[in-house]
């Protein structure tokens, strides 16, 4: 069991430091400094082990966090290993990425700092790939079954080596030139090094998935051919269509979503020629969103040398303590200073944008923005506030509406729901047997917890089709499914 004294005995929360900003932004490099095994000890102490592990309720792969954490504390690293990788393909990046709804619900965070979840957790998986830990784990039999995974995000690699690992013929189509999909060209360096991700596709490849990386489905294969050849198709595209902010102005050139400027920024710190790329260098950049999107853009155009940058929320700042609206255990919405915040810029809430000014030659060179005011709970530009921004580049990050859709209308008639995401059954599965639907394209936009986690449980899904049982996990906090079960 935990130290029962062990949250009176270290009573704050420690977490590694952010390396220095003007050293970091000379770098592509991640922004923290390497962490230091005792420190994490340490915190893993403070986990009480409670009677009811609200933690588990918070995370959508039921991590065993509070195994987990007990091991740590007690140096049995190859054991929090195991318990880590027994609910989630994928720690390395859930420890980098993910917002941590488990900290939300920890019960120490009633009267205390709650645990740090989620730095034990990447601490745990870089130690096992360090010392070796992680090896391949191929099937012991071949079912002689096949499937098709389309995606490589974190929701297609998942449900990828889960059906792997029991013994199907697993292909993962990915329309890149290279696999990782988000997790490669949507997330830059400085949050996740690309070798971190390098380093869990080989275990993926050796287990006997295959890559195919440059095959955009519905363009070189037709999904209708897709579904003919392969016993099982899983859909994990992501919500790929970003919402747009149609105002007058909106043609100028300058203006682009958040997503083409990341990927093409990925693609040179790859080593990758782009032509004409998008950049901030010397620019003024006005970022429109308040997400981790919008925080990418900003630690980007830091790195790329801006004159300026500017982050526009439409809404109001969020609160630094907990709203009475959203007690504990629920995740919060909190004012949150991300490391892309530290290295200088602008931020301004209650901001509306409702023109992009141009120049003679059709460039943008400035955003008329007003003050937001809510009536009848709708926002909308106050009269007589509007003020204008200096603009070179505009960057649009306000997230996303769905998947693609077109194709799958054309070639396959996948019913999508009225929220734009692909219709289907709590079991992952869609109107076309043998098809199943997994992550943000049947979920909605979402955090990277849960594209694993329905990963997972479509795998799981997609293998009792195939064989008529399953011994594979389902996700276990399954409350959200649903979420978009309703076709148009």
């Amino acid at each position: 069991m935990a130290d029962p004294k062990g949250f009176l005995k270290v009573t704050e929360r420690e977490l590694p430091p952010r390396r220095p900003v003007p050293v970091r932004l000379m770098d592509w490099k991640e922004v923290y400094e390497p962490t230091q095994l005792p420190m994490v000890q340490r915190q893993a102490s403070r986990c009480m082990d409670c009677g009811v592990p609200f933690c588990h309720k918070g995370c959508p792969l039921g991590n065993l966090i509070p195994e987990w954490n007990d091991l740590t504390r007690r140096d049995e690293m190859h054991s929090a290993s195991q318990r880590l990788h027994a609910t989630n393909n994928f720690p390395e990046l859930t420890g980098r990425l993910c917002p941590a709804p488990c900290e939300s619900a920890c019960v120490l965070g009633i009267n205390q700092p709650p645990v740090t979840i989620k730095r034990i957790e990447q601490t745990i998986a870089d130690e096992a790939f360090a010392r070796g830990w992680v090896t391949p784990q191929p099937p012991g039999r071949l079912t002689g079954k096949t499937v098709a995974v389309v995606g490589s995000g974190p929701a297609g690699l998942a449900a990828a080596q889960q059906l792997t690992r029991a013994g199907h013929t697993v292909a993962v189509f990915e329309r890149d030139d290279r696999i990782g999909g988000l997790l490669r060209y949507g997330i830059p360096d400085f949050k996740l090094e690309k070798a971190v991700v390098d380093a869990r596709l080989k275990q993926l490849e050796a287990e006997g998935t295959k890559f195919r990386p440059g095959v955009e489905i519905g363009r070189d294969i037709s999904w209708s051919d897709l579904r003919a050849r392969y016993d099982a198709v899983v859909v994990a595209t992501g919500a790929t269509v970003p919402r747009d902010l149609p105002i007058p102005g909106r043609d100028a050139r300058g203006i682009h979503f958040a997503m083409d400027y990341l990927v093409q920024a990925n693609h040179v710190e790859a080593g990758d020629t782009v032509p004409d790329q998008i950049t901030a260098e010397g620019k003024h950049v006005i970022v429109i969103g308040g997400g981790d999107t919008g925080s990418d853009c900003i630690g980007t155009a830091h790195r790329q040398g801006a004159r300026s940058v500017t982050n526009l929320a439409i809404g109001r700042q969020p609160s630094v303590d907990r709203p009475e609206h959203q007690p504990w255990p629920m995740y919060p919405t909190v004012f949150e200073v991300q490391s892309s915040h530290e290295e200088g810029g602008e931020r301004a809430y209650l901001a509306s944008t409702v023109e992009f000014l141009t120049d003679d030659e059709g460039t943008v060179r400035a955003l008329r923005v007003a003050e937001t005011e809510y009536v009848d709970g709708t926002r909308v530009p106050k009269a007589g506030t509007e003020r204008e921004i200096p603009a070179d580049l505009v960057l649009i990050a306000m997230g996303f509406t769905g998947p693609e859709r077109e194709a799958l209308d054309a070639q396959i008639e996948l019913p999508f729901t009225k929220r734009g995401v692909i219709a289907r059954t709590p079991k992952f599965e869609t109107s076309v047997p043998g098809v199943f639907v997994a992550g943000d394209a049947g979920r909605g936009q979402s955090l990277i917890v849960w594209a694993i986690a329905e990963g997972r449980a479509a795998a799981a899904a997609a293998d009792r089709f195939l064989v008529g049982e399953t011994a594979l996990p389902a996700v276990v906090n399954a409350n959200d499914v649903a979420i978009g079960l309703q076709p148009a």
